[in-house]
């Protein structure tokens, strides 16, 4: 079956039949195959793109796919719901220490990578110096699904975590300029004149994306939906109108949607569960139905020739290129070396850098078909190798860190005619909430915990009802103390009944 080229024929309801059938086979098989890459510890794009070489015209489905444009904006749209769940779920509290620190890898981290790793296609490869660059930008940005996706077993120090889910959120971003701009026809600026686009893009990128998330966040949060399910569609909307404002005024679309879902992620909306939830069965989605089209764009037959240039790059791109501006970029912020040697070995490619070398190809870039073909081989042959070691890795730097307490589940719900909000808390494991009194919360006047949920038994507690860890309590809060309702939980979460004392606070999710 050839698809992507020819006569366009009418779709019949026996072809739409047949089309959800094979979709819903192979989103059961992805969702079932997830189960297998985090039991292997592989990250699960190797699984997706595996299903879609299966089904493309060498594998068993003999699925003829050749359209990289189609490719380019179905990717471009996942990357987008990918981005917004990325953001949704990133912690202010984790990341804001770690601004200039994954700033400077975005930046100067990813220039010096293009730099490396250009020099290594043009001088081991025989590559053009245009097609070089072209490499050495595409592959030089993170994915924080395929790093997260691998690290989430181990418990790292917030400045590790917060630092390499920013870079993964910010370098898209100038990447993805510098691909245009060096797949664009005609000679290539001068390096200070598209510094000065990549810097004044990122700014109005920045701007538009904090400017619709204050204001999604704000209308969220006081505007009553008449559904609950509302609340996560109008979530993930905010956040596509932040990346198409910011396509639309010339600045990075991609900042601006990962600024925005970052900037409503933490803002406590109501009915945040529900919402986290939503977004991140989306993102599955979207990895799932990008990963797939793209093992389907593949020729395996044509990857043999450029099997030993993908590994010496890929080679120089690991051990060179990655660590080099990992120091350049961090050694002036003091990082010690155990968490330097972590982050250069979590430079994971995925999603970004197979769908950037699409752009050359619909640009019509000379061996850009070999670019393609290059970037795919290094992405699944370094992600074999990164990331089963990556956990091991950590656990040899001693960089596990156990030692933070678990933060409280809290939802909430608007009581519009009450000008009162009704808080759902649940006490995690590791909780510092366990123990303490309900007297001993100390809630601002005008809120109060109403119903306590313990072991399928619900009961009004008194003050001197002892919390416990796997209790949900029921807290009503008015609508003026809300935010400090919230605040003074989380506080007593991660301090304790002394967590005033402790000067711990809850000013993050």
């Amino acid at each position: 079956m050839r698809v992507g080229q020819g006569r366009i024929r009418p779709l019949t309801v026996h072809h739409l039949n047949q089309l959800l059938l094979v979709c819903s086979l192979v989103l059961l098989v992805a969702v079932a195959a997830v189960r297998i890459s985090s039991r292997s510890g592989l990250p699960s794009l190797l699984v997706y793109l595996g299903i879609g070489v299966a089904m493309g015209q060498d594998g068993i489905g003999d699925i003829h796919f050749d359209n990289a444009e189609l490719t380019q904006v179905i990717g471009y749209a996942a990357l987008v719901v990918i981005l917004a769940e990325g953001g949704l779920g990133t912690k202010w509290k984790e990341i804001k220490p770690a601004l200039p620190a994954a700033t400077a890898l975005a930046l100067a981290g990813v220039a010096v990578s293009v730099g490396v790793t250009a020099s290594a296609a043009h001088y081991l490869i025989g590559l053009e110096w245009r097609q070089a660059f072209i490499i050495g930008a595409v592959v030089s940005s993170t994915d924080a699904a395929a790093v997260f996706s691998v690290l989430r077993k181990i418990p790292l120090p917030a400045r590790v975590t917060g630092t390499l889910e920013a870079e993964s959120g910010f370098n898209d971003a100038p990447v993805v300029i510098l691909v245009v701009s060096l797949s664009a026809a005609g000679p290539v600026e001068h390096w200070y004149v598209l510094l000065g686009v990549i810097l004044l893009e990122l700014a109005i990128g920045a701007a538009i994306g904090l400017a619709v998330g204050w204001l999604g966040s704000w209308g969220l949060r006081h505007v009553a939906l008449p559904a609950s399910g509302l609340y996560p569609i109008a979530v993930m909307a905010i956040a596509t109108v932040a990346y198409a404002a910011g396509a639309l005024a010339h600045g990075s679309g991609f900042l601006a949607v990962y600024l925005a879902a970052m900037v409503m992620g933490n803002a406590r909306l109501p009915h945040w569960p529900a919402t986290r939830g939503f977004a991140d069965g989306l993102g599955w989605m979207a990895q799932i139905g990008m990963f797939v089209l793209l093992g389907l764009l593949v020729t395996p037959h044509e990857l043999g020739d450029d099997i030993v240039p993908a590994l010496a790059i890929g080679l120089v791109l690991t051990m060179v290129a990655r660590p080099l501006s990992v120091v350049v970029s961090l050694t002036p912020f003091r990082v010690p070396w155990r968490e330097q040697a972590l982050m250069s070995w979590a430079g994971l490619r995925g999603a970004v850098p197979i769908i950037l070398a699409t752009i050359p190809m619909v640009e019509g870039v000379d061996a850009s078909r070999r670019i393609f073909n290059i970037v795919f081989i290094l992405v699944v042959v370094y992600t074999l190798v990164q990331g089963p070691t990556l956990p091991w890795l950590g656990r040899k730097l001693h960089l596990g860190d156990g030692s933070e307490a678990a933060d409280l589940g809290i939802e909430s719900a608007p009581l519009e005619r009450l000008r009162g909000h009704l808080l759902s808390v649940g006490i995690p494991e590791g909780s510092k909430m366990h123990g303490v009194e309900v007297g001993e919360l100390r809630l601002p006047p005008g809120a109060a915990v109403t119903l306590v949920v313990r072991a399928n038994e619900s009961f009004v507690p008194l003050p001197t009802t002892v919390l416990q860890r796997e209790d949900e309590l029921l807290v009503v809060a008015t609508d003026p103390v809300r935010d400090a309702t919230e605040k003074r939980l989380r506080a007593v979460g991660h301090g304790g009944k002394l967590a005033g004392w402790l000067g711990t606070d809850g000013a993050s999710r």
